[in-house]
């Protein structure tokens, strides 16, 4: 369960005062721009004291609205998926499949705001534009197992260079992109999964 709320930070996508405002207002231009987005990743997690634990590599396709395909295929085999309505996280080593609410997901999470343009979403943040890129932080009150999320975009042609999430526990996850591909059409398959015959099937959608 851990592992699943971890990667649900990542999701499937990314306010106040008037300076902060004007900065929220120029994040949420450069990423509706971005319709969708496709690219491998490296990551590299370190600890509270900055020493490196982990690191892993695998994929991730992006589209607006609310669709997410995040791959990670080293040091673990899992796949998470949603479709905008509902989210299916699979861990083949343990044959098992969660089903989740989408919308039960995002709301703790500033990874929403990568693909959503819904007003309520991203009052929840505040955002501050920094020499790299811009800084997502939760308000006061809103909770949420990522204290900071920095967005990189990639200077030389449209997309996303790479996410930095620093979590509750002082963990900090780097996800640095390459061979991004964007605003091409993707097919509506890589949205969806077929929960493969013999798994564990965990579903939690329908309590929510």
């Amino acid at each position: 369960m851990k592992k699943i709320k971890y990667l649900a930070l990542i999701v499937g996508c990314l306010l106040s005062g008037q300076s902060f405002a004007d900065d929220s207002e120029a994040l949420q231009q450069q990423l509706a721009a971005i319709k969708s987005f496709k690219a491998q990743f490296s990551q590299q997690v370190t600890d509270s004291q900055g020493e490196a634990i982990m690191q892993g590599e695998g994929n991730i396709a992006l589209q607006q609205p609310m669709m997410i395909r995040w791959q990670q295929q080293s040091p673990d085999d899992t796949l998470f998926v949603s479709n905008g309505d509902k989210t299916y996280y699979f861990d083949s080593f343990a044959e098992q499949v969660t089903i989740m609410n989408t919308h039960s997901l995002i709301d703790s999470t500033p990874f929403v705001l990568l693909t959503s343009k819904d007003p309520e979403q991203w009052a929840k943040y505040q955002v501050v534009a920094t020499d790299a890129g811009f800084s997502v932080t939760p308000n006061k009150g809103v909770e949420s197992q990522v204290e900071k999320l920095d967005i990189h975009f990639n200077a030389k042609e449209q997309g996303l260079a790479s996410l930095t999430v620093l979590d509750t526990s002082g963990q900090q996850s780097l996800f640095t992109f390459k061979d991004a591909k964007v605003n091409e059409a993707l097919a509506a398959q890589t949205f969806e999964f077929t929960i493969p015959e013999g798994v564990e099937v965990d579903d939690q959608s329908q309590g929510d």
